[in-house]
């Protein structure tokens, strides 16, 4: 189900760089809809599609290898605007004409280029003469043009570092403009798709919402849908916009696992079931997990306990519903994008504790995923849209398994209540504050080591607890937050004195770097 049917939209033909999808998010800030297809699947895309501009991603490939990955014809074709990021500069110049060979300087990290010549990818961004930083990660390099491009960009180790062919609207450039280390990369790409390729960028959230909302009433008619709640943004925010479409043909269940923050369960029942007057069913589960996670110690199997624990309760519930036709699921565009990576990324193994896996056939529901053409911060601008409150828009991502895979090691109701109390208190302190928004996720957990402390006159042996908290724009990367040491000294001693059973705590500073897909 296409929600949104834009008018306008951008195709990225994707070569299995772990960026692609910043190069959507850069397109879909400048007002544009796009979408990411695999190399293997572009011809058909191309056809069915009908883009207004192209654009070819980087890849870990070489262009130069025999079974190299390449752009369908129809790309060059169909007389469209068409931009090549990276491997998909090379591959352009290796199709159109041009030459590639391994380079002996590779470039890897920022570099500088210099602006020999004017383009309309530059128009507005870039004058001749500037010099401007850029972020390189090639192996192979081109070292001969096809007819008709012209070099409009230059740095020390890449004579060719953009090319252009302003009559065919054709672009190379071998830098990375979607990434935030190209300062003005974003301000070339809204160039690209609202100059070059004259869009209208009038693709949002209020148009979304609208042609969502038609597009679930057309598909459901007067048939019933059943909705998962887990306390979590996505799916509150499909919850929201199918009783929207079909008011109380929706009824949401809510699983209580037991496993949930503190106060999740009494929020999500009291917006859903009070304040929007969805029908809501509400299963506290908890005593079933902690039974089954009783003696495991593994963190899959934990993860894939909870998933088939998850399955039997909401079947159950679910089946009581008479008439029940569909299932609303929050599965949003990454992923999409992972399930279908050109080099099969690891989406399947890490997903285990995202979703519970599918539901069985025999419930014979069919699915409804009216947000999966969106990212998760644009879930978030539909939320807002739609009037839900910034407490469950906002919130930190929250995995399905919950506080069990922040627990290392066999889970029980005493660890359970003792990190439940230690992330209440860290969530507590961020947002007294006023740091809550600008961290992307935060969150406790209980490691599975005991130390020996002192405490007034008694020596202790109990559990040390792990703070993180990370800042992103939509989870594909992520830093650790810079707290100060005061604000740390004071979360520390709030735990240790308020929370049993913890006697010391740490801060944890890695960083999530791109490529992986869940910071947990």
């Amino acid at each position: 189900m296409s929600a949104s049917a834009p008018a306008e939209r951008i195709l990225i033909i994707d070569f299995g760089s772990q960026v692609t999808q910043l190069i959507a998010r850069r397109v879909r800030e400048a007002g544009v809809y796009c979408e990411i297809v695999p190399y293997q699947h572009a011809a058909t895309a191309l056809e069915r599609r009908a883009p207004r501009a192209v654009i070819l991603s980087g890849g870990p490939e070489s262009v130069t290898a025999a079974a190299a990955p390449r752009a369908p014809a129809e790309a060059f074709a169909l007389g469209v605007p068409v931009l090549g990021i990276c491997y998909g500069q090379q591959v352009m110049c290796a199709q159109l004409g041009g030459q590639v060979e391994p380079a002996s300087f590779r470039e890897f990290g920022r570099a500088f280029i210099d602006v020999a010549a004017h383009c309309a990818l530059f128009e507005g961004v870039w004058a001749v003469g500037q010099r401007e930083q850029v972020w390189m990660s090639h192996g192979d390099r081109v070292i001969a043009i096809p007819a008709g491009f012209q070099v409009v960009a230059a740095t020390e180790g890449d004579p060719f570092a953009a090319i252009a062919d302003d009559r065919r609207r054709f672009y190379g450039v071998q830098f990375h403009p979607e990434v935030a280390h190209t300062p003005h990369g974003a301000a070339l790409l809204r160039n690209f798709v609202r100059h070059v390729a004259g869009c209208a960028g009038d693709w949002t959230m209020a148009t979304f919402r609208r042609g969502a909302v038609a597009a679930i009433r057309e598909r459901v008619g007067r048939g019933r849908v059943v909705c998962g709640l887990s306390g979590g943004v996505d799916s509150a925010v499909v919850a929201a916009l199918v009783h929207e479409a079909i008011g109380h043909q929706l009824t949401c269940v809510f699983v209580d696992t037991g496993l949930l923050r503190a106060a999740e369960a009494e929020e999500v029942v009291g917006v859903f079931r009070d304040r929007f007057n969805v029908p809501l069913v509400h299963r506290d589960a908890s005593a079933l997990f902690l039974s089954r996670l009783a003696g495991v110690t593994d963190p899959e199997a934990k993860r894939k306990i909870i998933g088939a624990t998850f399955i039997e309760v909401f079947e159950d519930e679910a089946g009581k519903l008479a008439g029940a036709a569909f299932l609303a699921q929050g599965t949003l565009y990454p992923d999409v994008i992972e399930s279908v990576s050109p080099h099969g990324g690891p989406s399947r193994t890490i997903k285990s504790h995202h979703n519970v896996g599918g539901l069985p056939e025999r419930m014979r529901l069919k699915l409804l995923e009216p947000v999966r053409e969106l990212f998760k911060d644009e879930v978030r601008a539909l939320g807002r849209e739609l009037g839900l409150s910034e407490g469950i828009v906002g919130r930190h991502p929250f995995p399905g398994p919950g506080l069990a895979i922040r627990l290392p090691g066999e889970v029980t109701a005493d660890k359970v209540a003792i990190l439940r109390h230690a992330d209440a208190i860290f969530i507590e302190e961020i947002r007294r504050a006023g740091l809550y928004d600008a961290i992307w996720q935060a969150f406790a957990v209980l490691l599975p080591v005991k130390t020996v402390g002192v405490m007034g006159d008694e020596r202790t042996y109990e559990h040390v607890c792990a703070l993180r908290a990370v800042t992103a724009v939509d989870g594909m990367t992520a830093d650790s937050y810079p707290f100060d040491h005061a604000f740390l000294s004071q979360v520390a001693t709030r735990v240790i004195n308020e929370v049993r059973g913890i006697n010391r705590v740490v801060y944890d500073v890695t960083s999530k770097p791109p490529g992986t897909i869940e910071w947990e």
